[in-house]
């Protein structure tokens, strides 16, 4: 089984945009994206860590703004606000899930999908499900897909089975494994048993992303296939795994390990559309 690491895919999406970046910088334009945490949870500040390093490794200004875990939803919503007018802010990452007193789509709503680096926005779903290039899909979906090329997996004519609904993941990747050709299949909590094996064990390539630790076992999944595992889960031990199970993975012709995968290119990805952002915005303003 051939392990599809993460580092490289990073490491070349880094380099890619750095040269955009000095580019950019040399016109004057500084990339700069801006982060609004509220609360302390220990996984938001981890990625927080994650996101300033990546930044400062490729030239990228970061603006932290960190909010009490009890403020007001008018409060968040002037924030954004603020960020949506400010010139010199090319993105904006709001870490999600806010706390209970939230509504998250409005919050969502009130950012200008134009500064939406994540796609938490309906305009940036927008151009994910229109192809219309506007916008950016959600950073984990875009992985998946950037792993693929990377390690030289063509999708055209293939069969994609994704594993999960979700408007973070699930549907995204669907739509963007279309567009590369591929025949999808998508199974969710109500498909049936019958159909989850017929799936599994019928595709080209697996993406799962139900947040279940060994949820794809050996019986679900069939020959020479690529698995990309986006699920990260409690292993029981004070550590994290995937959805595949060890034997699935292993009988598989090329796998993403957890952690270790899909998920340290998803913050590459981010500060890819970070840069992208800013370069749009240096067009718009000619």
């Amino acid at each position: 089984m051939i392990e599809l690491k993460g580092k490289p895919v990073a490491d070349d999406i880094k380099e890619r945009a750095f040269k955009r970046v000095e580019e950019l910088r040399s016109q004057g334009i500084i990339p700069k994206i801006a982060t609004i945490r509220v609360g302390d949870d220990p996984g938001d500040i981890a990625y927080e860590h994650g996101i300033c390093s990546r930044a400062e490794e490729m030239g990228i200004d970061i603006k932290q703004k960190v909010f009490a875990g009890d403020i007001s939803q008018e409060r968040l919503l002037a924030k954004i606000a603020a960020y949506n007018e400010d010139q010199d802010i090319h993105g904006v990452l709001i870490f999600r899930p806010l706390p209970k007193q939230f509504d998250d789509k409005t919050i969502c709503k009130a950012l200008d999908f134009r500064k939406d680096v994540d796609g938490i926005t309906a305009g940036s779903m927008a151009g994910v499900f229109t192809g219309s290039g506007e916008g950016f899909p959600p950073c984990t979906a875009e992985a998946c897909i950037r792993m693929l090329d990377y390690y030289g997996y063509d999708l055209t004519g293939k069969k994609v089975t994704v594993f999960g609904r979700s408007l973070v993941i699930g549907k995204p990747v669907t739509v963007m494994a279309l567009d590369r050709n591929a025949t999808v299949t998508i199974c969710h909590s109500r498909t049936t048993p019958e159909i989850l094996r017929e799936a599994g064990k019928n595709a080209d390539v697996l993406i799962t992303a139900v947040g279940r630790a060994n949820f794809l076992t050996r019986d679900l999944t069939g020959e020479d296939q690529i698995i990309l595992d986006v699920g990260i889960n409690d292993d029981g031990a004070g550590g994290i795994c995937g959805d595949v199970d060890p034997q699935a993975a292993s009988a598989a012709a090329a796998a993403s390990p957890v952690p270790g995968g899909v998920g340290s290119v998803t913050t590459a990805v981010l500060m890819d559309h970070v840069v992208t952002a800013a370069a749009r915005s240096a067009l718009q303003e000619k």
